[in-house]
């Protein structure tokens, strides 16, 4: 059974693999990530160790039971009870309701764990998949999302207020 795990430095490796296997899958949906992303893994990897250790962000991984990465669900510019999600799974979990039942367990920590009140996120008008998970989480479309929001692409962007 897959398991919602708080990101740590252990996690590197599997994230890495995670993230290069569905490059390509990922790049169909939203912007790609870029070779930097890649060859600077580390020193990313470690930043968003210490972003989180700080108490601004909290990250997420689904880890199957093999230990290998099946998606990324992270809480961004956690403030004043509310905080933005962005999540990503593998190609190969994909269509499964993964998604939407690790983002509704997310929705259940958030507030447990981080005290959040309010979640937003943001998808390109393109990421039907995203849309469909975000609704189905309990999340309402709230306003545009600019292309600055969404790399390079306009979209929508979705808030749910958590109860505790």
């Amino acid at each position: 059974m897959p398991e919602l795990k708080r990101l740590h430095a252990g996690h590197a490796p599997a994230v890495l693999a995670f993230e290069l296997a569905n490059r390509t899958y990922f790049a169909a949906s939203i912007s790609d990530r870029g070779d930097d992303f890649f060859d600077q893994f580390t020193d990313r990897y470690n930043a968003s160790l210490a972003e989180q250790e700080a108490g601004s962000c909290a990250f997420y991984v689904l880890v199957a039971e093999d230990g290998s990465v099946l998606g990324r669900f992270n809480l961004y510019d956690l403030e004043d009870g509310t905080a933005r999600l962005g999540y990503r799974v593998a190609e190969r979990v994909a269509s499964r309701g993964v998604a939407t039942a690790t983002v509704r367990e997310l929705c259940r920590i958030a507030t447990a764990r981080h005290g959040l009140r309010t979640l937003r996120a943001a998808t390109s008008h393109d990421n039907v998949a995203s849309q469909k998970v975000l609704a189905k989480a309990g999340f309402v479309p709230v306003g545009p999302a600019t292309p600055a929001d969404l790399g390079g692409k306009s979209g929508t962007w979705y808030q749910r207020d958590l109860q505790p």
